[in-house]
């Protein structure tokens, strides 16, 4: 399972159990380490390794394996695990009926996943049976205020740390809604003093603080307060309808303006480094921004990208300290610590069509791109994933580097409505942009979600890949 998933109570979450594994490799490494520390001075060979020539280039590797604070073994058979399996995924379909493109999915145990929709539908899907559920969304208080918009959605879903709660957006897609787990009960709705347009984007700081950002150009700081829901969360009124808590942000900061387009600063991704407590948010107007999170947020720097148009994915990896951000045909690389960055771009070259959905697992970054495809790139290489010759029918001998590893997605659903014959001729050959995907680890799955990539057009995909 996804650092981001979570299980029920009465059973340790996956990613819990899997942090506290590598609490104990850790800690069990530091014990070695301990015994050994009296008999260092005997060994004279240590010093000599460490300045040997393969010492030199394997600490030059990007992304070593010391980085990762496992021992050596098992280090090496977890990242030939990470690299081995993108080639042995299989592909099921799953039918998610009539909605209209997936943009958001979490894990949310070994055998369901959370996902929102274009169509402003929040659901959990069962990998294993197909069963669709629904989840009410959180409405604002307030009969006037604005509903769901149909050409807006739920962009974001997101677990806390502890995966006690998931945030998301409500029926109004300006607001920021969170729910408790595994129940999904109602918790609080941020409705008050917030956003102005559509949220783009959630990370956690914390088990209770979260931040939004949203196409107003804005970054929004909440804080669930813990005595707002302390009792039983899932109050009925008179009417039947569950009460919960309406919040307003502790902290809203702008987004600088760019010289170059100042009307298009919304905020599309975001990601948060937990180590350094720093947020990092990717701008439409072709801008990274880094911003210090503690009980306020403050803006540390801003960098204009290498590529700039359609950066609308944004991810962090821990164990390499470096950012991607997904762009029309590129992702890039960003070191803040670093004024020259030292990892080139890799082009994704699909048709053109973008890079819509990012995730790191140690050093292999996997791309979803708009035309229907998942891509692997090995960080550390600095090269795509290679198909094994063996499985190459078209390349006889094989040549000197493989082909590109290449996922390709299947149909989904597509609605065959006026607009589709009238602007698209009736064309029934449409890939899907896959604008979501996450990792169930421990067993080897990988959800992959989307739908047809021209905004006018109404479908989905769906498929469980292992």
């Amino acid at each position: 399972m996804a650092p981001q998933q979570t299980g029920s109570r009465k059973r340790k979450a996956p990613a819990i159990e899997a942090a506290a594994a590598s609490s104990s490799l850790k800690g069990a490494a530091a014990a070695a380490a301990d015994r050994e520390g009296p008999l260092l001075p005997k060994k004279q060979k240590r010093p000599a390794t460490r300045r040997s020539l393969l010492h030199y280039l394997k600490g030059r590797e990007v992304g070593a394996w010391g980085c990762a604070g496992l021992p050596g073994f098992e280090g090496k058979l977890r990242g030939y695990a990470v690299q081995k399996l993108p080639e042995l995924l299989r592909e099921r379909e799953l039918a998610l009926g009539t909605l209209n493109k997936v943009f958001a999915s979490q894990w949310l145990n070994a055998r369901q996943v959370v996902c929102g929709t274009k169509c402003n539908t929040l659901f959990v899907v069962d990998v294993q049976s197909g069963q669709i559920t629904r989840i009410p969304m959180l409405r604002d208080r307030g009969a006037g205020l604005a509903r769901a918009q149909p050409s807006c959605g739920i962009h974001a879903i997101e677990l806390n740390p502890s995966q006690t709660f998931l945030a998301t957006g409500g029926e109004n897609p300006n607001s920021l809604a969170v729910y408790q787990l595994p129940t999904l009960d109602p918790v609080c709705l941020g409705d008050r003093q917030g956003h102005k347009d559509w949220i783009f984007a959630i990370a956690w700081m914390s088990d209770t603080v979260a931040v939004s950002g949203s196409r107003d150009g804005t970054v929004a700081l909440w804080r669930m307060d813990p005595d707002t829901f302390s009792g039983s969360i899932a109050w009925h009124n008179d009417a039947g309808l569950p009460v919960y808590a309406h919040i307003r942000p502790r902290d809203v900061e702008t987004i600088p303006r760019a010289s170059t387009n100042p009307s298009n600063r919304k905020v599309r991704a975001l990601a948060f480094n937990r180590k350094n407590q720093e947020l990092g948010a990717v701008s439409l107007d072709g801008y990274f921004h880094l911003w210090k999170a503690r009980s306020t947020l403050s803006r540390l720097l801003s960098i204009r990208l290498p590529y700039c148009r359609e950066n609308v994915c944004l991810t962090y990896c821990d164990e390499l300290s470096l950012y991607a951000v997904g762009s029309q045909s590129h992702v890039s690389f960003l070191d803040p610590r670093q004024r020259q960055q030292n990892i080139r771009p890799l082009c994704s070259r699909e048709g053109g069509t973008g890079v819509r959905s990012l995730s790191f697992y140690q050093h292999i970054i996997t791309v979803g791109t708009g035309h229907g495809s998942l891509l692997f790139y090995d960080i550390r290489a600095q090269k795509f994933l290679e198909e094994r010759a063996s499985t190459s029918l078209d390349c006889s001998p094989p040549g000197p580097a493989g082909k590109k590893l290449k996922l390709t997605c299947g149909r989904g659903w597509l609605n065959h409505d006026d607009l589709w014959v009238n602007y698209f001729g009736g064309m029934d050959e449409f890939p899907n942009a896959l604008y979501t995907h996450c990792y169930n680890w421990p067993e080897m799955k990988l959800f992959v979600a989307g739908g047809p990539l021209p905004s006018g057009l109404h479908g989905n995909y769906a498929g469980l890949w292992s």
